[in-house]
């Protein structure tokens, strides 16, 4: 049953910005396990992502469970590969790496993932997925072997984007990188918000709640906090 999705299509009709939360089962301190999820539950958080560029699928599902029966929230996969995935999921981001040209991350590792996905009960949300140059190489362009867009080509990101949304993307997902030194640009959010009609996710490199209401302002949908919150589990409120 598709139920994520419509929820996040509703609230950008509603001007109603959204934040996700995005832990990387690599780097959760299991010791503090309650006072993240107190962090969480006192955030502003819409939904978790679960996931990165190198992990087991052993530890993409013993977080979900964790997750699942810890919040409220709505759970979703952010596979870096085919093998990260977990049927105690709600939803999977169904990644094509857009910005980059190798066929193994456009399409092969969706196809592997496939007969394992046919099995389960996951929202599937096709997202087309831009990654940003961000003045550092990130694990994303060292796992997939693509280079970033770079900062100031906005044209390609816009033209890129929207050829997303024309072959059926449903989300787009502009990416600077885990611990990226820079965000994406504002004035690409802005370019590839006004080009495209489906929702904008926009992720790494933002660290304060100014960046991120910055963000917010020039056109993204949801934003996407990652090490900023792996670094400072109080930095939306305190527990």
């Amino acid at each position: 049953m598709q139920t994520l999705y419509p929820q996040i299509c509703s609230k950008k009709a509603n001007g109603i910005k959204q934040l996700a939360i995005l832990l990387d089962p690599e780097k959760i301190n299991w010791e503090a396990w309650e006072s993240t999820i107190c962090a969480i539950q006192h955030s502003p958080a819409h939904l978790i992502l679960v996931g990165g560029s190198s992990h087991s699928a052993l530890a993409i599902d013993e977080l979900v469970q964790a997750l699942k029966k810890a919040i409220d929230l709505p759970v979703v996969l952010f596979p870096g590969n085919s093998s990260q995935l977990s049927t105690q999921a709600d939803a999977i981001l169904f990644l094509s790496l857009l910005s980059g040209r190798n066929p193994d991350y456009l399409i092969q590792q969706q196809v592997d993932a496939t007969p394992t996905l046919m099995q389960m009960d996951l929202e599937v949300i096709s997202t087309g997925y831009l990654l940003i140059e961000s003045g550092q190489v990130t694990s994303v362009e060292r796992v997939s072997n693509t280079k970033p867009i770079s900062r100031i080509d906005i044209d390609l990101a816009v033209h890129t984007a929207k050829a997303g949304e024309y072959l059926g993307a449903k989300l787009i997902y502009l990416e600077a990188g885990s611990g990226a030194q820079l965000s994406v640009p504002l004035e690409m959010i802005q370019a590839v918000s006004q080009s495209i009609s489906v929702p904008l996710i926009v992720g790494g490199g933002l660290r304060s709640q100014q960046e991120i209401q910055a963000a917010y302002s020039a056109g993204a949908d949801v934003v996407v906090i990652g090490t900023a919150f792996e670094e400072d589990p109080q930095f939306f409120t305190s527990c």
